[in-house]
């Protein structure tokens, strides 16, 4: 195995023809949809699907341990089966057409969980984007402390400015074995996969650690850690990987070199590709004084020249010049300057300028309209800044998150 960050991992999927009934969307989309989970199961049936392996939080009201306990069983059902087979010491490199036609591409590997840390203060090589929610992490470590198997929703940034990582396998798939190709349900678009093994491998392998060294020179020469991956989406469930991870370091320090849970499988994407479409989510304001609150931001956040942030308040508009002096991005410091004056029911995260300006034409509302987060900004404001605030961006809409297709094992055998 390699030394890198981001590594090859023993990927276990089914074989192609269950994989349209297999593959089912994020458990954290369509919350608010329960009759979009309820339209998935009745399209799988019977059919071996990742819905039995896996909690929707649109059902999080139903009977959790029992719950749990189906998951764990259908886990080691699947095992005992052989309905997944296994690729060891492997990547898949994924093109996943969205609704639009645009083609992400990315590679499905491993990261090791020591390199990474979800704190805002953090100077891990691998950071969350967002700030992570602890208090929404014990639930989920109930559903992975004891699963046999790993599933994944999680999309992994690099910052790969050459377009060399990623995309030398974009050039090299037409010599890679094709593993399956098929249309994701409920309009979620097509998928395709590679694998990536052998000698395609130990070439990907030098591509990643070129990339590694690369952004470690970078931001040493910035005089700041480096940052070499940042969780893109699913910030909260790779945090409950390192929850479990660093709990059974504690409770068993003799297994630590070599446990299969020590890693946490991932989708790698390069937030230069084309594809990757981050969507500012706007800040709406309701119940406050809005001149009293914008003399406060003009004497805290104002300078002339800074970053132009458009508000909307009634029949008024007008544009701030937040201070670049006060942090990289401009949502930061609007976020930190809220959080510090107003109440957190009075904040609203909301998608789409139009939504946000209807808001705004309530009595005692405002809304500021955030432009885009710039992709070559990303990284740097994250590295100097720490995380940045929850709800910044968005990574598509909600049928272009991630499917869960590959598992892996996170028990060892014995």
């Amino acid at each position: 195995m390699s030394d890198n960050v981001f590594r090859s991992a023993d990927l276990l999927i089914p074989e192609a023809s269950l994989l349209p009934k297999w593959a089912v969307i994020a458990c954290d989309q369509y919350t608010s949809e329960p009759e979009y989970w309820e339209r998935v199961k009745a399209e799988v049936g019977e059919s071996p699907s990742a819905l039995n392996l896996i909690f929707p939080e649109a059902w999080l009201n139903q009977d959790r341990e029992q719950r749990i306990a189906f998951i764990n069983t259908s886990m080691r059902d699947c095992l005992n089966r052989n309905i997944l087979k296994a690729y060891p010491d492997s990547f898949v490199y994924v093109e996943r057409t969205l609704v639009n036609g645009m083609i992400r591409r990315g590679v499905v590997g491993a990261v090791d969980l020591d390199a990474y840390d979800w704190r805002p203060d953090a100077h891990s090589a691998i950071r969350a984007t967002e700030r992570t929610v602890e208090a929404r992490i014990p639930p989920r470590v109930a559903i992975r402390r004891d699963a046999p198997l790993e599933l994944t929703h999680v999309l992994m940034l690099c910052d790969d400015e050459e377009e060399d990582l990623v995309e030398s396998l974009t050039a090299e798939k037409a010599s890679l074995p094709l593993l399956y190709s098929f249309d994701l349900m409920q309009g979620g678009g097509h998928i395709a996969g590679w694998l990536v093994a052998g000698e395609a491998k130990t070439r990907l392998e030098a591509h990643i650690a070129a990339y590694e060294r690369r952004m470690a020179e970078k931001y040493a020469a910035m005089k700041v850690s480096p940052i070499l991956y940042a969780v893109g989406d699913g910030n909260h469930s790779l945090a409950t990987a390192k929850a479990c991870w660093e709990a059974l370091k504690t409770e068993h320090p003799e297994q630590a070199a070599d446990h299969p849970a020590r890693y946490a499988m991932v989708e790698l994407e390069n937030i230069r590709d084309a594809a990757q479409q981050f969507e500012p989510i706007h800040r709406v304001l309701t119940g406050v004084d809005v001149d009293a609150l914008l003399k406060a931001l003009e004497a805290i956040c104002v300078r002339e020249g800074g970053f132009e942030v458009p508000w909307h308040a009634g029949d008024r508009t007008g544009v701030l010049h937040l201070n670049p002096a006060l942090g990289e991005l401009p949502i930061g410091i609007l976020q930190n300057f809220l959080d510090q004056t107003v109440s957190p029911g009075q904040i609203d995260y909301i998608h789409g300028d139009d939504v946000a300006r209807k808001l705004a034409r309530q009595e005692n509302a405002i809304a500021f309209l955030l432009p885009p987060i710039p992709k070559d900004e990303l990284f740097p404001g994250i590295a100097r800044d720490g995380v940045l605030p929850r709800k910044t961006f968005s990574m598509g809409h909600a049928e272009e998150k991630r499917y869960y297709l590959e598992a892996r094992r996170i028990k060892a055998r014995g």
